[in-house]
């Protein structure tokens, strides 16, 4: 007879990354990833590469011109990326 310790299959996963500690790096990609969702495709259309080291966002942008409005609002998209993340997974941005 076999024994009944069924789980969903969400915290089943939620568990394995726990244990795994891929939670933090899981984390990262989801803020990279919302770069595009929070700027826009306009803005993304000017970004060359994003990554995220050591809590340091670096974005690449190829316009000068977009790339001084956005250190403009630098703070305001950390802010706003911090919120999506739900934690504080951004400490700085810098644009190069």
């Amino acid at each position: 007879m076999r024994k009944s310790n069924t789980q969903p299959l969400g915290e089943v996963l939620r568990e394995y990354v726990r244990a795994m500690n891929m939670d933090r790096k899981l984390k990262e990609v989801d803020v990279v990833q919302s770069w595009e969702v929070l700027l826009g495709k306009t803005i993304a259309g000017y970004t060359k590469n994003v990554y995220l080291s050591k809590q340091i966002l670096y974005v690449e942008i190829s316009s000068s011109v977009v790339k001084n409005e956005l250190i403009m609002m630098r703070e305001e998209i950390r802010t706003k990326l911090n919120e999506l993340a739900g934690e504080e997974m951004v400490l700085k941005i810098v644009f190069k």
